[in-house]
């Protein structure tokens, strides 16, 4: 049978103010197109679905349409999509009794049994072929949060993780007959994957919620991921992430994005296929440079015309100056005018400044995480970092804001 793996669509994104929806759109089509192309029997959707805890109308109508849309043109397709850390588990699962009869299931968050035994057979999801065959099962866990897997005597957010891949791999292994594959699908940061430069928010605390490859045995075919924006294998060729379908930010714009294709054979895996993704809108950056540089790249800068604005390429500029200086987006949109392009954002740097405030004065606060900014601010006013049980006691606090957030 044939799955296609993706994750972190992110609908709904807002890019530095400005909405993403026609981006979304067409990577959608794209999807369906290629679904139908392919004769997919699986669709897998690691997580992050949303950008954020409470959706736009409209980033929920681009998901439901496209279920509805794929469900039309494939009948027999099977669509499984768990929550991500940027996604309400709550939101995720509210529509899943009507998702059903559109051989769609959404899993958003872990549930136990009275008896304290996880509840496993909500998260085994059966897979079939195109002729309703019984092929394999999808283990579908939804990004862990900390106050979902400790608790009694489990103190410990790794070892309460560790538990929760130990019951589901248990309870598939007992459910699966000869010949049947096993598929996990996670949200999570596992240990030794590369993490994007800018646009990936630490999902707990610094690194404690890095999962290591172990916790996925031989039994398992093939390990989908979502979480981290990067195309990528971690260790062996079965376990991977497939990526964001949009570069999220700047730093994504280098490398291609994509979609994967799972081909199993019987119980185990057989080929992987990377499927590019057409880039809808370029991203471009100009610079680092002084302003007289960006002044003349951008004049030299060629771009296409016959693009309707809704295509333009989203423009980031990176400039260098000594000082403020109260006409620069005037001078640089003075040097782009009449070129279709969209100017997002413009990102001062200050080389020679001279101390840590001038630096912290001057910086982009839409480049830095809550933690960077927490740090800042305690090093402008004590003069030294914070202590390590201090930002375990902020991350911790931060942590349990998200955790409010998705509960909306």
């Amino acid at each position: 049978m044939k799955l296609l793996h993706t994750a972190d669509w992110h609908l709904g994104q807002s890019f530095h103010g400005q909405e993403r929806h026609v981006e979304h759109r067409a990577f959608l089509d794209w999807l369906l197109a290629t679904l139908v192309e392919r004769q997919s029997d699986a669709l897998l959707i690691a997580g992050d679905i949303f950008d954020v805890v409470n959706p736009s109308l409209r980033a929920q109508e681009l998901l439901y349409d496209f279920i509805v849309a794929a469900h039309a043109a494939l009948p027999a397709l099977e669509i499984v999509m768990i929550a991500g850390n940027h996604d309400s588990g709550s939101r995720i699962e509210l529509p899943a009794p009507l998702m059903k009869s559109l051989k769609t299931h959404a899993l958003g968050r872990v549930h136990w049994l009275d008896d304290g035994r996880l509840d496993s057979d909500r998260l085994l999801v059966p897979l079939h072929d195109a002729k309703g065959t019984l092929k394999g099962w999808c283990l579908a866990l939804p990004f862990l949060r900390p106050a979902e897997v400790t608790g009694g005597e489990i103190d410990d957010y790794r070892d309460g993780i560790a538990r929760v891949h130990q019951e589901l791999i248990a309870a598939a292994e007992a459910h699966r007959q000869p010949g049947q594959a096993l598929v996990a699908m996670s949200h999570a940061h596992l240990q030794g994957a590369a993490v994007s430069e800018a646009s990936e928010r630490p999902i707990v605390i610094g690194g404690e919620e890095s999962v290591p490859a172990t916790l996925f045995p031989e039994s398992i075919a093939y390990v989908a991921l979502g979480h981290l924006h990067r195309p990528q294998q971690v260790g062996e060729a079965r376990i991977r992430y497939s990526g964001s379908p949009l570069p999220l930010d700047f730093s994504e714009s280098h490398y291609p994005h994509q979609v994967l294709e799972v081909t199993l054979d019987g119980d185990t895996l057989g080929e992987i296929e990377t499927l590019p993704i057409p880039r809808h809108v370029a991203l471009q950056r100009v610079g680092p440079g002084s302003l007289e540089e960006i002044e003349r790249e951008l004049e030299a800068l060629e771009a296409d015309a016959e693009l309707p604005r809704e295509r333009w390429p989203w423009l980031e500029i990176r400039v260098d100056l000594d000082a403020p200086r109260p006409d620069l987006r005037a001078r640089i949109e003075a040097a782009m005018a009449g070129k279709p392009l969209r100017l997002l954002r413009i990102h001062s740097r200050y080389p020679n400044a001279s101390s840590q405030e001038d630096v912290n004065a001057n910086v982009d606060l839409d480049s830095l995480t809550p933690q960077e900014i927490f740090t800042r601010t305690w090093q402008s006013r004590y003069g030294n970092p914070p202590p390590e049980d201090v930002l375990a006691d902020f991350a911790s606090l931060l942590q349990q804001v998200q955790d409010s957030e998705a509960e909306v």
